[in-house]
């Protein structure tokens, strides 16, 4: 039995989720953690990008200026490539596509093949500079990850594919999850701070004490 089970929150579109989703890979082994994945989708539709953020040049300028400060704490920067997505020709994405290709992920391999479809996704996004809202994209990522096509288009097109992205939205807003990287250790309730793979590990031991 894990020692700690840890409730990830996150979004594909999200440049905070990529920084702790490898110090957490680290981490998952280094404390025996059970990860469990979940989708939190910042903004569903192009609709919601526009109510948050305005035209579609004012949403990527503002979210490109926070994947600078991203890059500038990342472990891996030059994988965050900013002049890449400005030069994009298309709108930047919502991120509930892509949520919809990590559940379907899920659905065939488990919590394992949800983490490697959120990275693969994240890569597409912040290193290519893929429209990762783009079904084309997930799809390619899905093969790219080995999946058989056919499967993965049943369990993407699936309704309780959906569901399951709507489910853990509500267990969002059960525990008062508003943002993305959230990170909740069930045993203690403890919410860990993101930061250097040292300040994680730190919180950790201390969960791990408060568990005991």
């Amino acid at each position: 039995m894990a020692a700690l089970t840890v409730d990830f929150f996150h979004d594909v579109v999200c440049c905070w989720c990529f920084n702790i989703s490898s110090r957490m890979r680290g981490l998952a082994a280094e404390f025996d953690l059970d990860i469990r994945h979940r989708t939190f989708v910042l903004q569903a539709s192009r609709a919601e990008m526009a109510a948050r953020w305005g035209t579609p040049e004012d949403a990527r300028e503002t979210i490109l200026g926070h994947w600078e400060l991203c890059r500038q704490a990342s472990d891996r920067p030059e994988l965050v490539d900013i002049a890449a997505m400005r030069a994009a020709r298309f709108d930047y994405p919502h991120g509930l596509i892509a949520a919809q290709g990590c559940k379907a992920a899920e659905r065939i391999g488990g919590q394992g093949a949800h983490w490697d479809m959120f990275d693969r996704l994240q890569f597409a996004h912040l290193t290519e500079a893929r429209n990762i809202a783009d079904r084309a994209t997930i799809f390619q990522a899905a093969r790219d990850l080995g999946f058989d096509a056919a499967a993965f288009a049943g369990a993407f097109e699936d309704l309780a594919t959906s569901h399951a992205v709507e489910k853990d939205r509500q267990l969002a807003r059960r525990l008062q999850v508003r943002a993305v990287p959230t990170l909740v250790v069930r045993e203690t309730g403890a919410r860990l701070v993101n930061g250097p793979v040292e300040d994680l590990r730190a919180q950790l031991r201390a969960a791990l004490r408060l568990a005991a």
